[in-house]
């Protein structure tokens, strides 16, 4: 038989001590937040400049995850919501930004719809010249 588990365990202490962590943030100042904060990020980025190409392409793979699983499960309310918000921050974005942040941003679009264009007609060259060779050798 089995010995019977005194005290706390799993599940149980995690709880009281998510609840402990919770009343904290409660009571502490803004300063001691902002304090808690700063310190959360500067761990962060010090795991993030540590690890190897490996693991953090696996991190982005599983924020990635995190994030299609998200939208897929938000409802179409929730989604326009999502987009508003996007929209409204991109818009501030750019009344705030200075005339040289906004013709670097324009070149970099123009730059992309260059490239894009660039692609589609090579695949289309690529294409037209396989569809002209594939008819030369039926003949």
């Amino acid at each position: 038989m089995p010995k019977r588990k005194r005290g706390i365990t799993g599940d149980a202490a995690s709880r009281r001590e998510a609840i402990r962590k919770r009343e904290r943030r409660v009571v502490e100042t803004e300063e001691e937040r902002s304090r808690r904060l700063s310190t959360m990020e500067q761990r962060g980025e010090d795991r993030r400049a540590e690890e190897t190409e490996e693991p953090s392409n696996s991190r982005l793979a599983v924020m990635a995850q995190r994030g299609q699983m998200r939208r897929a499960e938000e409802t179409e309310e929730q989604r326009n919501s999502r987009l508003a918000i996007m929209a409204q921050r991109g818009q501030e974005r750019r009344t705030e930004g200075t005339d040289e942040q906004r013709n670097s941003r324009l070149s970099a679009m123009l730059q992309h719809a260059r490239d894009v264009m660039k692609d589609m007609l090579l695949k289309d060259k690529i294409t037209i010249r396989y569809k002209l060779f594939m008819q030369l050798e039926l003949f």
